[in-house]
């Protein structure tokens, strides 16, 4: 059973007037991680569309890349997008119930801004609305410190030169530390790691960009310091 087929038989749920805010109490307890992912990331990723006015074939794309939508699926993930899109719930209120549905879980509430920055990217265009709607919900998720300037630096271009920013580690750091902040980064971002904690295999394909951040990160540094 696909992700979307699942995503429909949770929406199918929704009586007259609910809208998704609804779905994320009816997930958070217990929630089913990936199915509570998915729909997170496509609900503020089309409220994010909305920020900079437009929502272009771009972003609209960047959707079926981060999730590997099937023709035959494209109708369940459109109903998730235009829902959200419609809804009169603010992206603040669906991030404070995302915050709350993952009982504080710091990975995957990076994992679901990572998959924003990945579509707010899709045009090659880092718009000034989209930056502050990305921090604002980097501030309502209460990410760690680092953690936001880490994705950014990753995919906005000019944003930062510093692999240390990549890594989450100060730019002081030694090459112990840096080495050590590689490793736990590998093993967090591995396949069955990202399945663990709920990343929906239709999303696994976002940790390999991620990967070969991190490790031209930690390339960089030991090459400086050969």
């Amino acid at each position: 059973m696909s992700i979307w087929t699942r995503i429909t038989e949770a929406l199918s749920a929704l009586t007259s007037g609910e809208g998704l805010s609804q779905v994320f109490d009816r997930l958070r307890t217990p929630p089913e991680r990936s199915v509570a992912f998915t729909i997170a990331v496509v609900a503020l990723g089309a409220k994010m569309a909305k920020a900079d006015g437009r929502v272009t074939r771009d972003e609209v794309t960047a959707f079926r890349e981060v999730f590997q939508i099937a023709d035959a699926d494209t109708q369940g993930a459109a109903r998730v997008f235009n829902l959200a899109r419609t809804d009169v719930a603010g992206f603040d209120d669906y991030a404070r119930r995302i915050k709350v549905m993952f009982q504080d879980d710091s990975e995957m509430l990076c994992d679901l801004l990572e998959g924003l920055f990945h579509i707010a990217m899709a045009d090659g265009v880092y718009h000034p609305d989209e930056n502050a709607f990305l921090e604002e919900v980097a501030t309502i998720f209460e990410l760690p410190d680092g953690a936001f300037e880490a994705l950014r630096a990753r995919f906005v271009p000019n944003t930062s030169p510093l692999p240390h920013t990549v890594l989450g580690i100060p730019p002081g750091a030694s090459l112990d530390e840096a080495r050590d902040a590689w490793r736990k980064l590998v093993r967090a971002n591995h396949p069955d790691a990202l399945i663990a904690r709920g990343l929906p295999e239709e999303a696994i394909q976002l940790a390999e960009k991620r990967m070969i951040d991190i490790n031209r990160a930690w390339e960089t540094l030991s090459g400086k310091a050969a």
